[in-house]
């Protein structure tokens, strides 16, 4: 009986001090936690610690994924910080992939704003889900599973991603196998790939070994 006692009483007293404080900008100066930053002293929040102003600008797409992705999480936005919320902006040159990833703290929404995007995801069953998403069309990708962003037209791609976290975090599948210092024999150990391709992708993201 005691135990439904004292957990009703944190978590209305833990729903009361959410309440009573209004946000918590982001004190870049401080290193950021497994809860997020810790707050900014209300004294030293500004009005410009609300808004942000680069998801207007084109990201470079020249690159080896010709992708770039711009974002808004509490690192480069610290009003969003302990709001649950996030976005950023996704640019996609003609050919231009994001590799299979994931976003181990959020989920997210994909918001088509211009060309043709091939995006989808891979269920924990391994069941795929592939759509072809046209200027206007939203996509949900739920947290922690991999999902990718392709260009699937003609002309350069644009989309916004909406997050249920001021930082989702992230974690590219490939780079996560091949831009590392693991011995090229236990990835192909791990992956039946041969080593001969592990180091050509070795050789291609950075890894050593």
């Amino acid at each position: 009986m005691i135990f439904p006692i004292l957990f009703t009483f944190f978590f209305l007293l833990s729903s009361s001090n959410a309440a009573v404080q209004d946000f918590c900008v982001a004190d870049l100066a401080a290193p950021e936690g497994p809860a997020g930053f810790s707050c900014k002293k209300p004294a030293s929040v500004k009005v410009n610690d609300f808004v942000f102003s680069g998801l207007g600008i084109a990201g470079n797409t020249s690159n080896i994924i010709k992708a770039a992705v711009t974002p808004a999480f509490a690192a480069q936005f610290p009003g969003v910080n302990g709001l649950g919320i996030s976005i950023a902006r996704l640019d996609l040159a003609v050919g231009g992939v994001v590799p299979f990833h994931t976003h181990p703290g959020a989920s997210e929404v994909l918001f088509v704003a211009q060309g043709t995007i091939c995006a989808g995801f891979v269920a924990s069953d391994n069941t795929p889900y592939l759509q072809t998403l046209e200027k206007g069309d939203i996509m949900v990708f739920p947290q922690g599973l991999l999902h990718f962003q392709v260009n699937g037209g003609e002309a350069p791609a644009l989309a916004f991603a909406g997050f249920g976290s001021a930082s989702p975090g992230l974690q590219i599948l490939d780079f996560a196998l091949f831009k590392n210092d693991l011995a090229t024999e236990l990835i192909a150990q791990t992956t039946f790939l041969d080593a001969a391709q592990i180091k050509k992708l070795k050789g291609v993201l950075g890894g050593t070994n």
